[in-house]
């Protein structure tokens, strides 16, 4: 099932329940797939495209909550926190550390990469291999430790 679909399943939801943050969130994960598919002009979204798109909202909510706290708005972040943990329920399992840092030595070894000159090289093909399964914050830590 597509994530559009799922999406749409899920704003009736929050709507039976009267559950405005995740309606807001919903709403807005739906308007971000629609405004790629306008884009796209009529072609499908990949599912690598709505996973970016997840990731991204994610990440801007997460900027915001700390935006937020360090202006003494707890009444903000409180939102802006919810809101992303609605939405991080439609992306992929996210990899443990040890895992994720066991799937970077595999990358890493697979690349041939043996210094943080290689880091590019890694985290090319991390992107692509771990995509939606951790953030790229924590996959460049990572690919650092190992590397150094």
């Amino acid at each position: 099932m597509s994530l559009e679909i799922t999406i749409s399943d899920a704003i009736k939801d929050a709507m039976r329940a009267k559950d405005k943050v995740a309606l807001d969130a919903l709403r807005a994960v739906k308007s971000q797939i629609l405004m790629l598919k306008t884009e796209a002009k009529g072609a499908e979204v990949s599912e690598e495209q709505e996973i970016a798109i997840l990731q991204r909202m994610i990440k801007q909510r997460k900027d915001s909550y700390d935006q937020f706290t360090s202006q003494n708005r707890s009444d903000l972040a409180e939102v802006e926190e919810a809101q992303s943990k609605v939405i991080e329920q439609f992306l992929p399992k996210q990899l443990t550390a040890e895992e994720l840092e066991e799937a970077m030595k595999n990358i890493i070894a697979e690349t041939g990469a043996e210094s943080a000159k290689d880091l590019g090289k890694v985290m090319g093909m991390a992107g692509k291999t771990l995509a939606g399964k951790s953030d790229g914050k924590s996959i460049s830590d990572v690919a650092k430790k190992l590397l150094s």
